[in-house]
């Protein structure tokens, strides 16, 4: 048998799970696991600048394909707690990523020493194993199960400490007939399926509500031809964005009471039934009148964790199953009711929501200086054409980008959606472009966002992983400062000041340009809106020939508010903008205003 230690047995499954790539920082009590990386060779390694930054970067790099199973590394103590929000953001959104820790000594975990923490108590909550191993020889088999639990079930991350004593200890272990253990997902029965579909067959208004958990599947194919055998038009979510075209016919826009398109919230109100698969029913869809939300209309609720299924609200019917295993079913029952002829003409229902989708639009052309938003989203729509991978995490400019901005693909809008930790956009596009080093990868930051994790991009400078960032500057704290409306104050969210080093920027305080190309990075400022096209051509021009990443920083009119609901409520949504009465107002929707 051969013997290696610890740590090189743990690289070596790595490679045999599939990993080709880890982000990570290195330090005293991982090392021999570093050490382990380079004589074993085949994966590649990404020096993030912190160790929150590599989980993010993980992130990015699992959400961009499937199968993508992203690692991040660190070392003791801090570095472990830093990851911490990335096992949160990866766990709330159903994403796989491996968080491997180095630790003290195991004699001295208990003694306080240096950078020891109990980590796998404090991940424990956001994860769906954490373990620090105390014995060598459990390191493949924990290792092993990692794997297994990551892909199986609902997806979700897992973090391994591993002592530096337990890293060198030498242990046998066999790489070559080591292998993975089988996946579990639960599947649909064709009972439950048939069952699922009366309910369709039974409805005149029916809508399919799309979650990531079909883009997690890789069933977005399915899922649209199954939409399209039925003639079910189809709401994407937020995380399922990009599982049907935005301008499919059967594409009925976003629902919701921030992330939604005007068509989409009004297609939804006059449903009658919902199909809902992989997906979680998140406040930010439903909003928190579960009432207005729910009446007049049934549903069944198809998700790959059982648990999921009555949490927000009781579905008339529930299928514990993985959304591709239940949409092979949908699509096969689908395919005999049309072959029998006994699938409704849904052509009327169709029509009524793309005639929604072509008179319900929100503005996007105003020529204002300083900018209004909505019209760097209308030129982003110029030019970054159907293939561009979007990154994005949270805020004003997150929202009004899911509103405006067009996704034709599954995995080209990525988004953390359930926790929206800010500083989370540049790692994780650095994680999508490093995944997919030919895509035209986008990020869209707020100042805010941008400045929390801002020395991420030396690392895409440093390892020359091209993309381009738009941000958008308003020196506010902007979502916050509109939720603190309701409240009558304006408190704690100004990011302005006049910079002594920069004074051209009046009150925009941060100069983003200086600390982009002080960064290694290019760099472009507009004011104008007849500037931004020219600059976002110009940016993909430097990303090509520099191979770094490219800042084009759009410099906007302090206050904007975006629309949303100011009650939760998805029927009562507050347009602040004048909305579109002619073509010319949002000359980039997907449907010309009629």
């Amino acid at each position: 048998m051969p013997r290696m230690t610890a740590a090189r047995a743990a690289v070596e499954i790595l490679k045999r799970e599939g990993v080709t790539h880890a982000f990570g920082v290195p330090g005293a009590a991982i090392n021999p696991f570093y050490k382990a990386l380079k004589e074993g060779g085949g994966i590649d390694h990404t020096l993030a600048r912190h160790v929150e930054g590599a989980s993010h970067m993980a992130e990015g790099y699992t959400r961009t394909h499937p199968g993508n199973i992203g690692v991040c590394i660190g070392t003791s103590g801090p570095a472990g707690t830093d990851m911490i929000t990335g096992l949160y953001s990866a766990i709330g959104d159903s994403i796989p990523i491996l968080c491997i820790t180095g630790q003290a000594p195991t004699h001295v975990i208990h003694k306080e020493d240096f950078q020891a923490v109990d980590i796998a108590s404090i991940a424990k909550p956001v994860t769906k194993a954490a373990t620090t191993v105390l014995e060598a020889a459990q390191v493949p088999g924990v290792f092993q199960q990692a794997f297994h639990l990551m892909r199986s079930g609902r997806p979700g991350p897992v973090l391994i400490d591993l002592p530096i004593d337990v890293q060198l200890t030498e242990i046998d272990f066999d790489p070559e007939t080591y292998e993975p253990l089988p996946v579990y997902k639960p599947a649909a029965t064709r009972a439950q399926i048939e069952k699922a579909l009366s309910f369709l067959l039974e409805s005149e208004r029916p809508l399919i509500v799309a979650g990531g958990g079909v883009i997690g599947a890789d069933a977005s194919g399915l899922l649209a031809e199954f939409a399209e055998l039925t003639g079910t038009p189809v709401i994407p979510t937020l995380m399922g964005w990009g599982v049907i075209p935005d301008d499919h016919e059967l594409n009925a826009g976003m629902v919701g009471v921030q992330t939604s398109h005007r068509y989409g919230n009004a297609n939804f109100l006059e449903s009658d039934f919902v199909l809902g698969i992989g997906n979680r029913w998140a406040n930010r869809h439903t909003g928190y009148k579960l009432d207005v939300y729910t009446k007049g209309r049934k549903f069944v609720h198809v998700d790959i964790e059982p648990t999921q299924i009555g949490k927000i609200f009781a579905p008339d019917y529930g299928i514990a199953s993985d959304a591709k295993a239940a949409l092979e079913l949908f699509v096969e029952v689908a395919r005999e009711l049309k072959a029998a002829g006994r699938l409704p003409d849904r052509s009327a229902w169709i029509a009524s929501t793309q005639e929604r989708k072509a008179t319900l639009l929100r503005r996007t052309h105003f020529d204002d200086v300083p900018m209004k938003p909505q019209r760097v989203y209308e030129e982003m729509n110029r030019a970054f054409g159907p293939e561009t991978r979007y990154v994005t995490t949270i805020g004003l400019s997150q929202i009004a980008g899911a509103q405006m901005l067009h996704v034709y693909k599954p995995r080209h809008w990525i988004n953390c959606g359930q926790a929206g930790p800010l500083g989370w956009t540049i790692p994780a596009a650095l994680g999508v472009a490093k995944a997919d080093p030919e895509a035209q990868v986008v990020a869209l930051s707020g100042d805010y966002d941008f400045q929390f994790m801002i020395e991420e991009l030396a690392v895409g400078a440093q390892h020359r992983i091209p993309y381009v960032h738009v941000l958008v500057n308003n020196s506010y704290l902007g979502l916050i400062r509109q939720a603190q409306a309701g409240l009558d104050i304006n408190f704690q969210v100004n990011l302005e000041f006049e910079n002594i080093n920069s004074p051209e920027l009046g009150v925009y305080g941060v100069d983003h340009v200086k600390v982009a190309e002080g960064l290694g990075c290019k760099a472009i400022r507009v004011t104008e809106p007849d500037q931004l096209l020219p600059a976002f051509e110009e940016a993909k021009k430097l990303a090509a020939e520099h191979r770094v990443p490219v800042v084009v920083e759009a410099i906007l009119e302090r206050v904007t508010n975006i629309s949303m609901s100011r009650t939760m409520d998805i029927s009562d949504i507050t347009e602040w903008e004048e909305l579109a009465t002619e073509p010319a107002h949002a000359p980039t929707a997907v449907r010309p205003l009629s």
